[in-house]
Formats: C-alpha cells, structure tokens, sequence
C-alpha cells in the first residue's frame, strides 16, 4: 500500500505501473556479474532482462522511482554453493545504495574497492565469510550513515582503520576470522550508539582500552577472543550494565577478575578461558543472577571456591573450571545438586569414585578428564538421558566395556588412558553405536576382537590403539563411511588388510603399527586419496607398497620392521622380494 501511494506521487505518466530501473543501475549491476567467473548458486542467472527492478533480479531490490537501494546476495558459509571472482568497482555507482549484502560465497577475492567509499546512503554493508583480502580502506570511514559494518571471515590484514571511528551511528561492527594485527584504535571511542562488537580471531594486541567501559555504554556483545591481547582487564569493562556477552578467551591477558564483576548485571555469558589469569574466583560472580555459560578454563586460578557459589548464579546452565591450579578433591555439591547443562572440571585435582548427579537427565557434557579417579563408570551413566559428550581420559577407572550401557544421545566418548578391560561388542553393537562419532578407548587393557560393523554406523574417530585387542580386521569396516580417523595400533590383530579398507574414502588417518598383520597392503587403498597419516610399521606385511599418492610418498618409517615390503619409498622390489612374497602367501 505504501510503495503505491509513493508511485501515484512520483509518477503522473503511469499510476498503475512501477517505474522500470535506472539503465546506470542495471550497467552496475551487469558490470559486477562480468566479474563473477563462476557462479553455482545460480543467483546471477536471474539477472536477464532490461528491468532489474522488476523483481525477477534476485538479490536486488529498487525504490518506486527505480533506483536500486538493496542489493543481497547471501548462501550459508557451511553451504556447498559459491562465487569465483572480484567486486567490481562499478558497484559505487549504485548512489541510492542503502544496503550491500555480498555473504558466504567463498571464492570472491581481492580487496574491496576503494570506490565503495561513495557509497554515502549505505546504512549496511556486510561483506563475510567470502575470501576478500588486502587491508581495510581507511575510505569506509566516509560512510557516515552506515549503521551495521560486518566484514567478518576473510583474509584481511594489517591494522583497523582508524578512520572507522568516525562512524558516529555504527550499532554493530564484525571483524572477526581475519588476519588483522595492532592494537583496538583508539578512536573506537566515538562508538557511543555501538550494541555489537565482534573483533575475534585475529591477531590484535596490546591492552583492552579503558574506554570501552566508559565510553560504550550501550554495548550488548562484546568478543575479542583468539587474539593476542595483553595486560589487566579494566575495571570499567564491569560497568556495562546492559552487557549480555563477553568473550575474552584465548588471549594473554593477565591479573584477577576483580570483585567488581557484579556490575555486569545483565550478562548471560562469561567466557575468559585460555589466559593468564591468577588469584581466587570473586565471590561476587554469584551475584550475576542472568549468568547461564561461566567458562574460566586454562587460567590461574587457585583455592578455594567462593562460597556464596552455592547459592548464587541461579541461572548456571554450563560450567567450566578446567585447568586452573585448583585442588577440588571432589565434585562441589552445588554443582551435582544442580539442573546443569555442562559440567567440565578436567585436571581440579579430583579423587575418588566418580560423581553422582542429583538431576543427571539435564546433563548433555561431562568432562572430568586428567584427575584421579578411580572405582567404576556405570553409575555416572545411571539416567543421563541426554548425555551428548563424555570425556573420562587420564583417571585410574576400572571397568568392563561388556557391561557398560551408553545413553542413547550420545555421540563423543573419550576414555583413553585408564584401566578399562573387556570387550567392544556392547559398545559397537548396541544401538546407541549408531549415534557415536567419535570413541577413543586408547591405552587401556580392552581385549577380544573387533565386532562385526553393521551399515549406518556415523563414526568420524575410532581410536583403539594401545590395548590388548586381537584378531582379525572385519571386512564390514567398509560400513563406517563417515570415518576420517582410524587407529589400531600396538595391539594383538592378527590377518590381512581387508581390501574392504579401500572404501572408507574419507580417511585422513591409519594406523595398523605394531600388531601381527600379515599379507600386502592392497592396492585399494590408493582410492582413499585424502589419507594424510599412515603408519604400517612393525607388522608382518609383504610385497609392493602400492605406488601411486599419497603411500609413496610418506616417509620410510611408515614402513620399517616388516617381514618384506618393498617399493618407494623404500628399496625397490627384487625378483628373490617377489619370491619371498609368494612364498609368503602360500602358508
């Protein structure tokens, strides 16, 4: 109703028909789809015609008088669709321009045009997740009505521009996933209107500025994570009353979490893990009554845990204390007598049996690896009816894989490095097996074979290495089609390589050292061509190494301390080497 009401004002020739678009426009556009090589989204195919405002031009939308204002062309970054080329500067000819959208279309390179700088209407322009390179314009600061700055997952480099300080009305600003390197410009001050601040995964350095507590007041989401920032948090960063998130993880900050935390009292959000930081955990982080994800891992953190924790942070959700210096003994109880989400307290110095949960059916991931467990498994699998991630490695647990019973949700089991014994038949043929991806029982004292592997079966890692498992490698191996990570090493397996192998193709690492294998290393494997780790040594394999990528191009000790296997890239095969393998293959 609106845009008909604009045309009757605008238009005396014509009130029943939209004004067809400008020919500059559709130039600037023609002009940007020349330098797109390659397009299978199949967006610009749509582009035909002399009137891109008619609504047939995907992505493009026009005001009543026919000027193009929008301009949006956006495929998921997981998605398998892309562009190949470079923007073409001629997009700064579009001077009604209110927002570019050019996102997740992966293979759009080079810099941003230095046009684009005329751009004056635009009011958001987002450029991420393509594979634009080059520094920032210092230009983008002329757009004084932009609102929303995103050029988040490209590559970036050099320092922030400066000049973005002057863009008085900016509410959200996404940098994130670039090579970017220097300090936060000081002239990030001005942002009084900004909500959104995204600058993680770069390479950014020196302190977080004072001013980002005393001058941005209005900021909802703040993450500088994966950085290289340095020095103390400052006090006013607790100021933001409004703050919701705030990410600080994986930099090189250093000091306390001062007690004035409690001023973040709408924060949802705490994540300061994989710093340097050191003395007690404030005891007025319970006061944050909206805090649901508290992630304090891989810091410096001693003893002991402020009381008022048992009665604090109503909202807790997901916890994590690894890796700090703390000497917990046992699992807090107001962390078991609580309806969490996540519970991880790996390397807290814990002893004992294993925790029991007052509310285990909330719990989706458990880790409480590298402490010192002992005692069995089972009843920490009582009614953990959504358990999705279980990590028990590096404790002293003694059970039989036989009897376990593992949730039906669940999709990651690490319990490599402690006493487990018993077979993996319920493990790999109960039905819950058709939900795991990754189970890594390593360097444990599991016996028996490997059971036969039904189709369906979603394993990514299957890590079996160091135990006492024996018998042959079954041939339904082939079943595991999603399997990218496969070791078996240093245990008792005895028989030939199944030429079945060759049909996991999405393997990128084996390992079948130090068993008993005998027979060849069958030429089907040369079909797993993204296999990027191999290891056949200390067998009783014979005969060529197949010769083709990638097997003759790993290294020799890939191959050492067998009975006879020859070929690059070691010495080649001899006419007694062949004998010896037919011999070999008789018995």
């Amino acid at each position: 109703m609106f845009l008909s009401i604009l045309l009757c004002s605008t238009s005396s020739a014509s009130s029943s028909s939209p004004a067809v678009c400008s020919e500059a426009d559709r130039a600037s556009l023609l002009s940007f789809k020349s330098r797109i090589f390659k397009d299978t989204t199949q967006m610009l195919s749509s582009w035909t015609g002399r009137d891109c405002c008619a609504g047939g031009w995907e992505g493009v939308e026009c005001n009543p008088a026919g000027r193009v204002t929008v301009l949006q062309l956006q495929r998921p970054a997981s998605g398998p669709e892309y562009m190949k080329g470079t923007l073409s500067p001629s997009l700064a000819n579009l001077n009604f321009l209110e927002v570019l959208v050019i996102s997740g279309l992966k293979l759009i390179t080079g810099p941003i045009p230095q046009s684009f700088s005329n751009l004056i209407h635009l009011t958001q322009l987002a450029l991420e997740d393509n594979s634009l390179a080059g520094p920032i314009p210092f230009d983008l600061g002329r757009l004084s009505s932009l609102q929303s700055l995103s050029l988040s997952g490209n590559r970036f480099s050099g320092h922030i521009p400066p000049s973005l300080g002057q863009l008085p009305h900016l509410v959200q600003l996404g940098l994130a996933r670039n090579s970017l390197t220097g300090p936060i410009p000081p002239t990030f001050l001005n942002f009084h209107a900004l909500q959104y601040l995204d600058l993680s995964f770069n390479a950014l350095s020196g302190p977080i500025p004072d001013f980002v507590g005393r001058q941005l007041q209005n900021l909802t989401y703040i993450d500088l994570s994966n950085n290289q920032l340095s020095g103390q948090m400052p006090i006013s960063l607790f100021s933001l009353s409004k703050l919701l998130d705030l990410s600080l993880n994986h930099n090189q900050l250093t000091g306390i979490i001062p007690v004035q935390v409690a001023g973040l009292k709408s924060l949802t959000t705490l994540s300061l893990s994989a710093n340097r930081l050191t003395g007690c955990i404030p005891g007025s982080i319970s006061t944050l009554h909206n805090l649901w994800y508290l992630n304090l891992s891989g810091n410096g953190f001693s003893d002991p845990l402020p009381q008022t924790l048992a009665r604090g942070v109503p909202s807790l959700l997901s916890i994590d204390l690894s890796y700090n210096n703390l000497s917990l003994e046992s699992v807090p109880h107001w962390i078991t007598s609580r309806q969490l989400r996540d519970v991880h307290l790996a390397g807290c110095q814990l002893r004992g049996t294993l925790p029991t949960f007052t509310m285990p059916d909330s719990l989706t991931s458990i880790d409480l690896s590298h402490n010192q467990f002992t005692g069995g498994i089972s009843k920490l699998l009582t009614n953990v009816t959504s358990l999705q991630s279980l990590n028990l490695s590096n404790n002293q647990l003694k059970s039989d894989l036989s009897e376990l019973k593992l949730p039906d949700t669940i999709s990651s089991v690490d319990m490599h490095s402690n006493q487990l014994a018993g077979s993996l038949s319920r493990i790999l043929n109960d039905r819950t097996s058709s939900f795991l991806e990754v189970l890594d029982v390593s360097h444990n004292q599991i016996s028996g074979g490997i059971p036969e592997l039904k189709e369906g079966l979603r394993l990514k890692l299957l890590n079996l290495g160091s135990n006492k498992i024996s018998g042959h490698i079954p041939n339904s191996v082939s079943n595991l089609t999603q399997l990218e990570r496969f070791d078996i090493s240093r245990n008792q397996m005895t028989g030939t390589i199944p030429t079945s192998l060759g049909l996991v193709v999405k393997l990128k690492w084996l390992d079948v050292s130090i068993n008993g294998l005998t027979g060849r290393i069958p030429n089907s494997l040369l079909g797993i061509e993204g296999l990027r780790h191999a290891s056949f040594r200390a067998n009783r394999l014979c005969g060529e190494i197949p010769q083709g990528r990638p097997f003759n191009i790993f290294p020799a000790a890939a191959y050492l301390h067998n009975l006879c296997l020859c070929g690059k890239p070691i010495p080649p095969c001899r006419g007694s080497g062949k004998k010896q393998e037919a011999n070999m293959m008789s018995q």
